[in-house]
């Protein structure tokens, strides 16, 4: 896969390079998340809408009438999860992704492969995805793999061209009056804080980077952080060393499938 080739200041657009200047985020009037909330994070299962949380993170394809009923009957948040940087084969809508936009495979996840974040096609199939979480009735979107920028996704995206990609998304859901979410990504936070009204991150006390996160705290945008055990019998422990770590935090404490099983901080 080829990728890259620009100068410094540019960003591919499908073939050719452009110069970028990043403009204002565009205005979002709907309400964000607020640091501090409870949540639960169900992506494969029957989702179990009896939990007393704020927010619900449940997968966007999979969202059934019913399940969003169940979520806004109890007064909470309902943010729909899709991957925006990678080629998932059991999509409905994978087999609009031009093959050339195809790209290598994620490390530890060999079903998916990463997108060219800079292909015009791959956007509007994202944008369009946006309107089905609007059409599904989402209150907010959580867009996936979207740090193609440090890995070797074979279309040597750079970090100018993934901060224009993550801002592009940003705004996109803002216009559709969706809130985002910022997945993981942390080394740009300071330049994107001011898009996102809140994130949600996987394994910074594992990764030593929970510090990078202050900034969304500081905001009063909510920190959704997940650690995860391969053994649900586990969860207690870790969460007696992660929760300490987390002041601030929404920290919930989940297997690797993101089924029901949840250990939330306190």
């Amino acid at each position: 896969c080829g990728g890259g080739g620009c100068e410094d200041g540019e960003v591919r657009e499908g073939t050719t390079c452009v110069p970028y200047v990043a403009g204002d985020p565009e205005p979002f009037a709907g309400p964000g998340i607020p640091a501090g909330v409870s949540w639960q994070w169900q992506i494969t299962g029957t989702v179990d809408t009896s939990l007393d949380v704020d927010v619900y993170d449940v997968d966007l394809f999979e969202l059934t009438d019913a399940v969003r009923d169940a979520i806004h009957a109890r007064g909470s948040t309902l943010v729909c999860y899709f991957s925006a940087g990678s080629y998932e084969p059991w999509t409905p809508d994978a087999a609009e992704f031009p093959e050339d936009t195809i790209g290598r495979r994620l490390e530890g996840w060999p079903d998916e492969r990463w997108l060219d974040v800079n292909d015009p096609t791959v956007r509007e199939i994202l944008e369009a995805r946006l309107d089905l979480a609007v059409e599904k009735g989402c209150d907010g979107v959580e867009p996936d793999n979207v740090t193609a920028w440090d890995t070797s996704s074979g279309f040597g995206v750079t970090q100018l061209e993934q901060l224009a990609f993550n801002r592009f998304l940003a705004d996109a859901a803002h216009v559709r009056g969706l809130s985002v979410a910022l997945k993981n990504d942390v080394e740009q936070i300071a330049d994107l804080l001011d898009w996102f009204d809140y994130t949600v991150n996987e394994e910074c006390w594992d990764y030593d980077e929970c510090d990078t996160l202050a900034p969304f705290v500081a905001a009063d945008k909510a920190v959704l952080h997940t650690e995860y055990v391969d053994d649900f019998a586990d969860a207690q422990a870790l969460a007696d060393r992660v929760c300490p770590a987390g002041a601030g935090f929404s920290t919930i404490i989940k297997e690797w499938d993101l089924g029901p099983e949840r250990l939330a901080c306190p």
